[in-house]
């Protein structure tokens, strides 16, 4: 009696544990940084098409905003169109340029609908099969060109559940990087490895976005932190170059020395008695 007891209570078990699992699905969940993803690949879209600007927004599966990034020279009422897109595509689960054709087919009833943005330039983002969250973007050239940022943001999504990639380059490739200063690896956002040479002093730099882990595989230099640039000027988006440093802390660095410059710390090759090569190891 006993054993049959014993047998019931776990056939008991079982039947609630498959119960309970009947009633609960386990669900996947775009992250911050995932959006981020998805807006960085727009980003990038947009740049290789020249775009004339953009908004680009992303919602979780619920519509709710997760992040934007307003493109310059984009009009204001971007923003919230593209919201718009990206809370219709992910609650109707189809892109927006699905209701924009409805409608243009006689279906105006459809406006009426809320929370709603028929408007071509929204896209679901999908991974193994499920709507995870929405793009919107408004403010390129053409609704076509909106749609096409937005699907190069959602297609990001395909590249969540990869395992990292080893990078590997022979010794003959870092060689005629060190010889040429050329970026090595470029990891787009998140960071770039840049073996450098140089002859001569620099001009005063300072990256807003990017600290520099600096190692110093030959020669040796003074080198300046911190203090004021001198004549500076954005020579690109976040980028600021100046003729020298006033203040700061000077520092003479050579062969096998590491040095991390923060983001947005000035710095200065100042003087070089002979060639020096360094690794610039570029992360955000």
């Amino acid at each position: 009696m006993n054993s049959i007891k014993a047998i019931l209570c776990v056939l008991v078990v079982c039947v609630a544990a498959t119960t309970a699992q009947a009633q609960v699905a386990a669900k996947k969940s775009l992250t911050l940084d995932g959006a981020k993803s998805v807006i960085a690949a727009a980003v990038a879209e947009a740049k290789k098409l020249n775009a004339p600007g953009g908004v680009i927004a992303v919602v979780d599966e619920g519509g709710n905003l997760m992040a934007l990034e307003r493109l310059d020279g984009t009009f204001a009422a971007g923003a919230n169109i593209s919201i718009g897109k990206a809370r219709t595509a992910v609650l109707f689960k189809r892109p927006t340029k699905v209701f924009e054709d409805i409608i243009k087919n006689g279906r105006t009833s459809m406006v009426a609908l809320n929370d709603f943005t028929p408007l071509q330039g929204g896209i679901p983002i999908m991974l193994d099969g499920e709507v995870i969250g929405g793009v919107g973007v408004s403010g390129a050239a053409s609704a076509q060109q909106d749609e096409d940022l937005a699907i190069a943001g959602a297609n990001a999504a395909k590249e969540f559940t990869k395992p990292a990639k080893v990078t590997y380059f022979e010794k003959e490739k870092v060689k005629e990087a060190f010889a040429k200063g050329a970026v090595l690896f470029d990891g787009s956002d998140k960071c770039m490895v840049h073996p450098s040479r140089r002859d001569k002093a620099g001009m005063a730099e300072v990256h807003l976005k990017d600290a520099d882990i600096i190692y110093v595989q030959e020669g040796a230099a003074t080198f300046v932190t911190g203090g004021a640039v001198v004549e500076g000027q954005n020579i690109a988006p976040d980028e600021i170059r100046g003729s020298q440093i006033n203040g700061g802390e000077t520092r003479q660095i050579s062969k096998g020395d590491v040095i991390i410059v923060p983001a947005g710390t000035p710095h200065w090759f100042k003087e070089i008695p002979a060639p020096m090569t360094y690794y610039v190891v570029k992360a955000r």
